[in-house]
């Protein structure tokens, strides 16, 4: 972080406006729990605890001799399933399975800790380092919406997020974000319930109220962007509809690829743009040129005309 302040500290508080600090996979506070890479993980498996290096098998050891039991520290669960499992398929995540017993809550307690301590020390040294530079540090949380539905929330105990029925998970991260004036980044702003295979228990939209509340309530700002690529005015509308009611100070669009500047896909897009930029108004893309940008129809249709007879013109060679 000190070699980038320095190498970019002409432009750091105007060209350069926020940095996002990574904190984990993907850039975002979590374990990597459900890693996809040689089929490891699908969705909607219920991934694994990260628990068990050295490291923190000596920090579950002590936490448990503190704790007053010491045999709670000598592993991590042992009855959490696999990668690819259901919750229901698992002794630890059933309906009242281990989560919900005395160790249950002790193991997730320090489970979750560990990361926000992480968190905390890597914020606290990127506070101290590009303070007074004018930029405003952002951190991601990923949006585990699946099993969201269930008691346990198992997807998100395995990443480190100690949210269940009786537990809220947010609210910890959104306080340890607040400590460093650093904005919450949240991502599966344009998804919708209904959209979600049923047997997978999800529920973006009441993941993305419970995070907007727990920003909220640490007075922390608020950012989001979007889980898929998506180019059609539903997940388009969904993102403006969430943008207005939960007051996001910012949304990163991905992703800038061939596929956004199809005509249609194009289109659709300014037009989001627009909207955003407007307070969430819907807007239609104009017929014709009035702001001399390129960005209305007749520019776009009028360009897929002319790359038609060039496409033919190939063809016949």
């Amino acid at each position: 972080m000190r070699s980038f302040r320095d190498r970019f500290a002409g432009y750091l508080g105007t060209v350069i406006a926020e940095v996002q600090v990574g904190l984990g996979p993907c850039g975002e506070l979590r374990y990597p729990s459900y890693p996809e890479a040689n089929g490891t993980w699908s969705f909607p498996g219920i991934g694994e605890f990260q628990c068990y290096d050295k490291y923190m098998r000596a920090s579950l050891q002590a936490a448990a001799v503190a704790a007053g039991h010491e045999n709670w520290g000598t592993s991590g669960p042992h009855d959490a399933g696999e990668y690819k499992q259901f919750p229901e398929e698992t002794g630890f995540f059933r309906r009242d399975g281990t989560w919900s017993t005395e160790y249950g809550h002790f193991f997730l307690k320090w489970y979750s800790g560990m990361l926000l301590e992480h968190g905390d020390r890597v914020l606290a040294a990127a506070e101290a380092i590009f303070g007074g530079t004018g930029v405003t540090l952002s951190a991601k949380v990923a949006g585990i919406h699946w099993h969201y539905r269930t008691r346990s929330h198992a997807a998100e105990l395995t990443a480190g997020y100690y949210n269940t029925r009786h537990h809220d998970g947010y609210e910890p991260i959104a306080q340890m974000l607040a400590r460093h004036g650093t904005v919450l980044n949240f991502t599966c702003m344009e998804m919708k319930d209904e959209q979600q295979p049923g047997h997978a228990g999800c529920s973006p939209e009441l993941l993305v109220q419970q995070v907007r509340a727990a920003a909220r309530a640490a007075r922390v700002e608020l950012a989001g962007e979007n889980a898929l690529e998506r180019y059609d005015e539903q997940a388009f509308a969904q993102v403006a509809a969430t943008a207005e009611a939960a007051g996001l100070s910012a949304f990163t669009y991905l992703r800038m690829n061939r596929n956004l500047f199809d005509g249609d896909n194009w289109r659709r897009f300014v037009a989001f743009v627009k909207t955003m930029a407007d307070g969430g108004a819907r807007t239609t893309l104009p017929r014709c040129d009035t702001g001399h940008s390129d960005l209305y129809v007749g520019f776009v249709d009028a360009a897929k005309e002319q790359r038609a007879p060039e496409s033919e013109a190939a063809a016949a060679l």
